[in-house]
């Protein structure tokens, strides 16, 4: 077995002084506590999730919970009816919480129910994501058979994604499916999906689920009020949804506030096009988005274009 101090590494991962230090270790010496943060480093889940996991009732769940978020190892997000449990992000409580219980072997019998456990919970969420997208399977493919192809997309949008380096924390803004998510996460560090839509989080912690990329999660909110601090992100990403508002200017405003200094906005849209049924249809405000409209309202933002790719349709690179 590995040596505990090897493992830890040599970072400054203790919270800020000494009451914390012994409050982090305090919260975490306790079998259930702990086996809730490697569980919990792992997905994020709700309180009848987590109580199915670990065997225990929900009340009893609850206090063991309540405990480590009131130690900043965990937070909390009520999304509807439903709470949802988390490391916290960017507390050094949950830091030190998380490389400690990385120490717990996987072979440890507990921790192997648990591990086992949690599959469960994966299966029910992919099948409950399958029935939602069986729903929605018509209006996306229509969509869909529109645009250029998912794989070109994504091919452009990765190069774009790797020419700065690695990035720290990205935002999906109106992550819908969690497709987007799927595909940047393993790029940055931390990566948070945003939508105001709880069926389509229900897709997206699907997706996160079954591709196990634990350092990325969902949260509900809007982007004219997040839930996140001014100059927080350091690439956000907008996918198909300026067409989608009201007010895609504000919108950008809102995106750009949520940047640090140096941070980029990758922002994926239709261009100018004559499809009125999208609007009767599929909610569409905007028939697309000319780029002289996108360097208006990056410019009143704050922000400047750095780089255009244009990808052309196959019927429309067959006749050029």
């Amino acid at each position: 077995m590995a040596d505990p101090s090897e493992q830890l590494g040599s970072a400054q991962l203790s919270p800020a002084d000494f009451g914390d230090l012994v409050g982090t270790l305090r919260a975490v010496a306790e079998p259930t506590r702990l086996r809730l943060v490697a569980l919990l480093n792992r997905a994020e889940l709700t309180v009848t999730e987590i109580s199915h996991v670990i065997g225990q009732s929900q009340p009893r769940t609850s206090r063991h919970l309540r405990l480590l978020v009131d130690a900043d190892i965990l937070e909390r997000t009520p999304e509807g009816a439903f709470v949802f449990y988390r490391l916290a992000d960017g507390s050094p409580s949950a830091e030190l919480a998380r490389r400690l219980a990385e120490l717990v072997p996987a072979e440890d019998p507990a921790t192997a129910a648990d591990l086992a456990a949690l599959e469960r919970v994966r299966q029910v969420r992919s099948e409950a994501a399958a029935a939602l997208l069986s729903m929605h399977a018509d209006e996306l493919a229509t969509v869909r058979a529109l645009h250029v192809a998912e794989t070109e997309i994504e091919r452009a949008m990765l190069e774009l994604i790797a020419d700065e380096g690695p990035i720290g924390r990205l935002l999906d803004i109106g992550t819908g499916t969690g497709r987007i998510l799927e595909l940047l996460a393993p790029h940055s560090e931390r990566s948070i999906g945003l939508d105001v839509d709880h069926d389509m989080l229900i897709l997206a912690r699907a997706a996160l689920s079954e591709a196990q990329l634990s350092h990325a999660s969902v949260r509900q909110g809007d982007l004219r009020r997040p839930p996140f601090e001014a100059a927080s992100f350091d690439v956000a990403v907008m996918h198909h949804v300026l067409h989608l508002l009201d007010d895609p200017a504000g919108a950008i405003v809102d995106a750009a506030r949520l940047l640090r200094a140096g941070g980029r906005l990758l922002v994926v849209d239709f261009a100018p096009h004559d499809l009125e049924f999208l609007r009767e249809r599929h909610g569409h405000r905007y028939l697309g988005i000319a780029d002289e409209q996108m360097r208006a309202w990056a410019a009143s933002a704050g922000l400047e274009i750095e780089r255009e790719e244009p990808c052309a349709p196959p019927s429309r690179r067959a006749s050029d």
